[in-house]
C-alpha cells in the first residue's frame, strides 16, 4: 500500500511550514505531499491566511527530487480550465513529471463568497465540472502542432494551440473522488487515473470502488486500470498519551479518531490500513493536521509503512 501525506494549509500555514512537511516527507520514504486547494478555514482564525495550491506546489517542485505533489482538491469553480491547464502543466515541467491533479466540482459556500468567487447550483458545478475534466485533458492530449476546439455549455475554446505540455506522456493523472452514486463513477471512468474516498467507512469505500468498476466495464475500460485510494484523518501514538496529546492538538477526540481514521497505536493503524486495502484502496491519503509535529510523520514511517509492504 502507497502511503501518501496529505495536508489542509488553510486552517493556518505558511510556504514555510509546508515546506518542512514536504520535505520531511520525502526523507521519511512516503510516496507523496499532496495538499487541499481551499481559501478559508473550516475552524480557528486560519492565520496567517490561506496559500494558493498551485504556487506552493510549483515551490515545492523546485525543493524537493522524489515524492510527487498534487491537490485533494482542486475546486472547477476556482479557475478556468484553460488557465489551469497551462499551470498544471507548468508545475509538471518544473517537477520532471512528478504532478497530480485532483479535481472536484467545488463544495464550500463560505470561501467563495469570502473571496468573490461565483458559486452556482450542484448541478451546474457538476457540468462545469465534467467540461473542465474534458477541456483540460483535451488539451493535454492535442498533439504538438495541431490545435484544439471545444464548445461545451459553458466553456468554449477556438484553435488553442494547446500548449504547454506536460512532461507525463499522455497528460498529469487526474483523481477524481467523492460518494456520488451516479455522475461521478461515471466521469472517473472516463477521465480519472484515480478515484478517491474521502473520510469514509472501509465498507462505505468497498461500495463506492464498486460503483466505479462497474461504471468503467460499462464504459469499456478495464477496471483495474484504475487506481482505488482513501483519504483518512491520522493520529498516531506509540501509548494512549501521545495519542491523547496528537488529538487534543487538532481539537479531535481520541476515540472519534480511532473509529473514523488511521488513529491509535502503530499496530491500531496497520489493522486499520489492512481493511481499507481489503476493502480495495491500493493506496492512502494520511490527513496530517498538525503540521508542526513532524515526529508524526518519522514515527509512521518507522512503525508503520514497513509493514504495509
Amino acid at each position: 500500500m502507497d502511503l501518501r501525506i496529505f495536508t489542509e494549509p488553510q486552517m493556518g500555514a505558511t510556504y514555510d511550514d509546508l515546506l518542512a512537511v514536504a520535505r520531511r516527507t520525502e526523507e521519511t520514504g512516503f510516496d507523496a505531499f499532496f495538499r487541499s486547494d481551499h481559501y478559508l478555514t473550516m475552524g480557528g482564525d486560519g492565520l496567517p491566511g490561506p496559500t494558493d495550491a498551485w504556487l506552493t506546489l510549483a515551490g515545492l517542485a523546485r525543493e524537493t527530487s522524489r515524492i510527487r505533489l498534487g491537490t485533494l482538491m482542486t475546486a472547477a469553480t476556482f479557475r478556468l480550465p484553460g488557465p489551469l491547464a497551462i499551470s498544471v502543466a507548468q508545475v509538471d515541467q518544473m517537477s520532471g513529471g512528478r504532478v497530480e491533479l485532483g479535481l472536484g466540482s467545488g463544495w464550500f459556500d463560505d470561501e467563495h463568497s469570502a473571496y468573490g468567487i461565483p458559486f452556482p447550483p450542484l448541478g451546474e458545478r457538476f457540468d462545469r465540472f465534467e467540461e473542465q475534466l474534458a477541456l483540460i485533458t483535451g488539451m493535454w492530449t492535442t498533439p504538438v502542432g495541431s490545435t484544439y476546439d471545444f464548445a461545451g455549455e459553458h466553456y468554449r475554446v477556438s484553435r488553442s494551440p494547446a500548449l504547454p505540455k506536460p512532461v507525463q506522456a499522455g497528460g498529469v493523472p487526474i483523481l477524481v473522488g467523492g460518494r456520488g452514486k451516479v455522475r461521478t463513477p461515471r466521469l472517473a471512468a472516463r477521465y480519472a487515473a484515480e478515484f478517491n474516498v474521502p473520510f469514509a467507512s472501509a465498507a462505505d469505500n468497498a461500495q463506492l470502488f464498486d460503483r466505479v468498476r462497474s461504471a468503467c466495464t460499462e464504459a469499456g475500460r478495464d477496471p483495474s486500470s484504475v487506481v482505488y485510494s482513501s483519504a483518512l484523518v491520522l493520529c498516531v501514538g506509540r501509548d494512549d498519551a501521545e495519542v491523547a496529546r496528537r488529538a487534543a492538538a487538532i481539537g479531535r477526540d481520541p476515540e472519534e479518531l480511532r473509529a473514523d481514521g488511521v488513529a491509535g497505536s502503530p499496530a491500531q493503524a496497520v489493522d486499520t490500513l489492512g481493511r481499507f486495502a481489503e476493502a480495495g484502496a491500493s493506496r492512502v491519503y494520511l490527513q496530517v493536521l498538525d503540521l508542526a509535529d513532524l515526529d508524526h510523520l518519522d514515527l509512521v514511517a518507522a512503525e508503520v509503512a514497513p509493514q504495509l509492504t
